[in-house]
């Protein structure tokens, strides 16, 4: 079978650059966020201990994303996702869980440049301020009424993921919003 992502591999350079991530190993995984057995699992699939309220964590291994409190989102190679959700749910057997692949269902967004938080701020409703959105905090909301949720993995350069069917939309407003020369200077 031959994967491809929502996008194909698209791109685009404006004031960012805003570049299909390709394929990306995502779990939904709710549960008791305190249960030491989700951690230990957490722990071994991704090497990450459950990132706290609205962070996103990660290692070589693998990265965690808190998305609600009882909801985990854990990024794994694409190819390891099925490995991946057999050892968690033999290792949570017996635990109150729900663990569910949406790698196919989700499309992820590089995003790149000095302007990210203008860009976004175009259509979210979330305050982009560095103070309120720090490198590392995911924030689940809207941009021009689609849910995404992204985070920041430095002060340049972030992961935005939405669903899989609005993929080529939410790619024609970024590569819109990011145009050169409609810079609203939200920094």
């Amino acid at each position: 079978m031959f994967s491809v992502t929502g996008l194909n591999g698209a791109s685009s350079n404006g004031s960012i650059k805003v570049k299909d991530a390709g394929l990306t190993g995502m779990i939904t995984l709710r549960g008791d966020l305190k249960s030491p057995v989700i951690a230990k699992v957490i722990k071994i699939v991704t090497g990450t201990n459950i990132p706290d309220q609205r962070q996103c964590v990660s290692t070589s291994k693998g990265a965690t994303a808190w998305m609600s409190p009882d909801e985990l989102l854990v990024m794994v190679d694409y190819e390891s996702v099925d490995a991946t959700i057999a050892k968690m749910e033999k290792s949570l057997l017996g635990v109150h869980s729900l663990i569910v692949n949406v790698s196919d269902a989700r499309a992820v967004f590089e995003l790149t440049g000095g302007s990210i938080r203008d860009v976004i701020s175009k259509g979210s409703p979330a305050d982009m301020s560095s103070k309120i959105l720090p490198v590392g905090e995911v924030r689940r909301t809207r941009i021009a009424q689609l849910a995404v949720a992204f985070w920041f993995t430095s002060d340049t350069t972030a992961r935005l993921v939405c669903f899989r069917s609005v993929a080529g939309y939410v790619m024609d407003w970024l590569e819109n919003a990011s145009e050169k020369g409609s810079e609203v200077g939200f920094h």
